[in-house]
């Protein structure tokens, strides 16, 4: 029975906790400005970049997270086989509100030999929106077969990371989170480059269905909201990234559209690169970036068309043709520009306009496992659920109150459940059986280890999944 002065302790704890929520810093708020940060995967190893190649770390298949400065180069070690091409990705994710400057704030990465001879050409990505920070990156790669001969040997090669920036940029260091993946050759011969210019390069209309489905768009590559093809409906704010990834197989293509609505009101000028789409294959190479466009509060769209997926498309010069060249998770990248405050103060619904194009083929005999350049049924059904990764450790449902904000229902809700612990605290005496079970752990005692989503236990490594 709940009597009359448990009822206004309970408000009481209630009106302390709407206080907290809108507090600077408080719980339920992930920076200044409320905005979400790009989200590492779990179990993502933490790795130092050494400055001289000799003290190189070593990357092993997976994902591992690290920092770089303003100015700076960090070397990285790998083994490499001489069967199998390797990418290597980076992804720098300042925190939203960080100062970026576009174009001359740039983050490089590079594969070389025990020689210091690159693999391949570096790749560099800048900013281009308009001084907002969003998540950048592109791999390096080893290719293996064909007629090249450099880099072929198995051995040591170093991957090595870059960035550079103007004094004008923000100083804080930037989070990097890097992923290793390798994939098999081919039984028999590689095939030949492909004709340039031997599809349809004409953007055909968007998808038109009737019936749109709600997504939650991710922080990043690790907890991105699967997608197929149809129209999805989302929610961002100024200054925000939205990821979704979706399964494209060999022979098929993507025709992408994220339209932008017209502002209830009208701003005071224009907004130079106000709404972005970018496209990274499945080893997190750049497919298309640079693509934004400006906002006058109009509906405005952007637009994205790729070539269909060929192994043989790595050997071409066009650089967006070239990174359609495996199957698997497509990852869409979608960005308000932070100065679209002055439209959308509490910001808008969008459409996301997905249309995979093609019938499906048969990919490469390829001479061992390739589960990254491939798609499963199991793929295809979580993309038409709209589900995120299960094993990146995305939690939308947190997320989602996150963007929301600490509102008056979760004030409630959180309320009640701190009322509910100190009821069942008063009834439970220190010194009674299960006491031990309710008290949190001591300082300096060590909090029960994580069960994984495998069943067993897993260690954390790197930073806080929410940088």
């Amino acid at each position: 029975m709940v009597t009359g002065r448990g009822t206004t302790r309970g408000l009481a704890v209630l009106t302390a906790l709407g206080m907290v929520a809108v507090l600077p810093g408080a719980v339920g708020v992930a920076s200044a400005e409320g905005l979400p940060h790009y989200r590492t995967a779990r179990g993502a190893t933490a790795i130092k970049g050494a400055a001289i190649a000799t003290d190189a770390s070593q990357i092993k298949p997976g994902l591992g997270t690290d920092r770089i400065d303003r100015n700076t180069e960090k070397y990285y070690r790998i083994e490499l086989d001489a069967r199998s091409s390797a990418y290597v990705s980076v992804v720098a994710a300042p925190r939203p509100g960080t100062k970026v400057e576009d174009y001359s704030d740039k983050l490089t990465v590079d594969i070389q030999d025990s020689d210091g001879a690159s693999c391949t050409s570096e790749s560099s990505q800048s900013f281009h929106g308009d001084g907002t920070p969003y998540p950048i990156g592109d791999y390096a790669e080893r290719l293996v077969g064909g007629d090249r001969t450099q880099c072929q040997a198995a051995g040591l090669y170093y991957v090595v990371v870059t960035r550079k920036g103007p004094e004008t940029s923000g100083p804080e260091d930037w989070p990097i989170e890097l992923r290793f993946v390798t994939e098999p050759g081919l039984k028999g011969t590689a095939p030949s480059a492909p004709a340039e210019g031997n599809w349809p390069t004409r953007t055909p209309p968007p998808r038109t269905d009737p019936t749109t489905q709600p997504a939650t768009g991710g922080t990043g590559f690790n907890d991105a909201a699967s997608v197929t093809g149809g129209v999805w409906k989302d929610r961002i704010r100024p200054g925000e990234t939205r990821f979704y990834r979706v399964p494209v197989d060999w022979g098929q293509r993507l025709n992408l559209r994220a339209e932008l609505p017209n502002a209830s009101a009208p701003g005071s000028s224009s907004v130079r690169d106000g709404f972005g789409l970018s496209v990274f294959n499945p080893a997190r190479g750049l497919v298309s970036g640079d693509n934004f466009v400006l906002y006058d509060g109009k509906p405005t769209t952007v637009k994205e068309f790729t070539a269909p997926i060929a192994y043989e498309n790595r050997f071409t010069t066009t650089s967006a043709v070239k990174a359609m060249r495996f199957a698997g998770w497509y990852y869409l990248e979608v960005t308000l520009n932070s100065h679209a405050t002055r439209y959308f103060p509490k910001g808008t619904d969008f459409i996301l306009r997905v249309d995979v194009r093609n019938e499906a083929k048969a990919g490469p005999a390829y001479a061992g496992p390739a589960p990254e350049f491939t798609v499963t049924d199991a793929d295809r059904e979580m993309a038409r659920t709209g589900r995120a990764e299960e094993a990146a450790g995305g939690n939308n449902t947190l997320r989602a109150v996150g963007y929301a904000g600490i509102g008056t229902g979760v004030v409630l809700l959180v309320g009640l459940g701190v009322w509910t612990l100190v009821a069942r605290r008063r009834v439970v005496s220190p010194g009674a059986p299960g006491a031990a079970a309710a008290r949190p752990p001591q300082e300096g005692q060590p909090a029960p280890p994580q069960q994984s989503q495998h069943g067993g236990q897993q260690q954390q490594f790197g930073p806080p999944q929410n940088w």
